[in-house]
């Protein structure tokens, strides 16, 4: 029997050979902690949703091994059809082997209609229509009578005050015309999956725009195996669509790039002109000096962390909301020590109002601020300036006095091989300082970067007391080398002149 699931259906019109890699080679598959990221979130959210509509019936069932049991799920819910409850969530259904799970099923007369929960803050997405297309074709083959399709997503208009309040919190939106239109279709698209999942060849696709949309596949690696490194996907500056055409049109390597005729920037052109051979690093000393010119001592070196939950966890934040509840920073006064100062929340409670206090402590107004990609900073900072008008004026001078450290390295003043086209700080630090163990991330111990640091703060309040110490270590040492990081490439830049 040709068996199929939702995901695979979504997977297979992203790109046929998506799910033939994962039954016949998912030893290729590459892991991708965004990925990760958007499942949990998406259970998360899933599991708040079912509540949406006041009391449910839930089937999900588990084996004594902690897989899922599907045998029983199926069973509940013909049981809960049968018996024609109100609300059934992860209703559970099999038609000759094609499989789905409704999010929720809602009784509507003598049918039931169907609400596909997604952690995103859009339904504006077509793999959700091909999502839901696909679950109406299965209820269909199961006698389920589908009398309307809703995408439920969260609203990030929302503010949290007090117990979530999830009629405000999720936005339902009525795909039932989008849905039957995809289920008229579904049958002929599965038709064509079972003949090239029971083909132990590969499928002939080459790499395309499906590659990176909806989703960045996790096969792109394998697919592009062939490719020379560098290949055109690693220039700087140009869209996917953009590598995508220049690959069709023959042009793989940088050295192909440079001979097509094709419009490249400045740092493209200077990326390629390093991987071609040259050795010696590109310094603008004079456009160094203009920048570091704009800077006055005392320096103060700036990076935030931050989390950015589905569901908003405290008093006057929304959905996806970037909180930061840590910072480091270092000061540099001419000819003294540089100092270091920090702050960490504690996840049990809103970190904001303490950090703030801190921040305007720790940072006088009128002061210079360095940041790398002041963007982020500046965002976070004037939101805190929102959030307590108290501190604004003092939160709002140290935001309009924020430098960006990653302007020497963008505009192109300071360019080397070892840097691969990216200016992020975690690619110019090894650039400049390639035999530092002190500056190497990776002999950090449990976070070694952003996200890590993203997941690992909500997980404090779970704790055990010497767990916790370990992790709030590991936490504050992962910012306070992004500062000192920021310290040690101002240095070099003074080096240069």
């Amino acid at each position: 029997m040709f068996y199929f699931s939702k995901s695979k259906y979504c997977d297979f019109r992203q790109c046929p050979k998506i799910p033939w890699l994962k039954k016949y080679k998912p030893e290729v598959y590459t892991e991708d902690a965004a990925r990760e990221a958007r499942f949990t979130a998406g259970n998360e959210v899933g599991d708040l949703a079912m509540g949406l509509f006041g009391d449910y019936v839930e089937v999900t069932s588990y084996r004594s091994d902690g897989s899922l049991d599907l045998g029983r799920m199926k069973a509940l819910t013909k049981q809960y059809l049968a018996e024609g409850r109100e609300v059934i969530c992860e209703a559970a259904f099999d038609a000759d082997g094609l499989y789905c799970a409704v999010d929720i099923l809602k009784k509507n007369g003598d049918g039931y209609d169907v609400f596909e929960v997604k952690s995103s803050t859009s339904p504006d997405h077509a793999v959700y229509l091909t999502d839901t297309g696909y679950q109406t074709y299965v209820l269909g083959r199961c006698g389920v009578n589908v009398k309307r399709v809703c995408l439920v997503t969260l609203d990030n208009s929302y503010v949290r005050e007090g117990e979530l309040d999830l009629s405000r919190l999720f936005r339902v939106t009525d795909v039932t015309e989008a849905a039957f239109a995809e289920r008229a279709v579904a049958a002929e698209y599965l038709g064509e999956a079972k003949k090239v999942m029971r083909s132990a060849e590969e499928p002939g696709i080459g790499v395309g725009e499906q590659c990176n949309e909806p989703y960045a596949c996790a096969f792109f690696s394998y697919c592009t195996r062939e490719l020379p490194s560098p290949s055109v996907f690693d220039l700087y500056g140009l869209s996917f669509k953009k590598k995508v055409a220049l690959l069709k049109s023959g042009v793989r390597s940088f050295g192909d790039a440079l001979g097509s005729g094709t419009k490249l920037g400045e740092i493209c052109l200077r990326q390629i002109e390093f991987s071609l051979g040259r050795q010696d690093a590109h310094i603008d000393r004079e456009h160094i000096a203009e920048f570091l010119k704009t800077l006055t001592y005392p320096l103060y070196f700036l990076d935030f962390e931050t989390i950015q939950l589905p569901i908003p966890p405290y008093d006057g934040t929304r959905p996806y909301q970037q909180i930061p509840v840590q910072y480091s920073l270092h000061i540099l006064k001419e000819d003294a020590p540089v100092e270091h100062r920090e702050f960490l929340g504690r996840p049990e409670e809103d970190p904001r109002r303490a950090l703030a206090e801190r921040l305007v402590a720790d940072i006088p107004e009128d002061v210079c601020v360095l940041a790398y990609n002041k963007s982020f900073e500046c965002g976070r900072i004037r939101e805190l300036a929102d959030a307590f008008p108290d501190l604004a004026p003092h939160l709002l001078s140290v935001c309009d006095h924020i430098a960006d450290l990653i302007d020497p390295f963008r505009k192109g003043y300071y360019y080397t091989g070892a840097m691969g086209g990216s200016f992020s700080i975690k690619s110019v630090l090894p650039a400049l300082y390639p035999d530092d163990p002190s500056l190497d991330y990776h002999n950090l111990e449990e976070v070694h970067n952003g996200s890590e640091a993203m997941d690992l703060f909500p997980r404090l309040a779970g704790m055990g007391e010497e767990e916790r110490k370990r992790a709030e270590a590991a936490l504050l040492k992962y910012c306070e080398l992004d500062t000192y990081a920021m310290v040690k490439v101002y240095e070099a830049l003074k080096a240069f002149l």
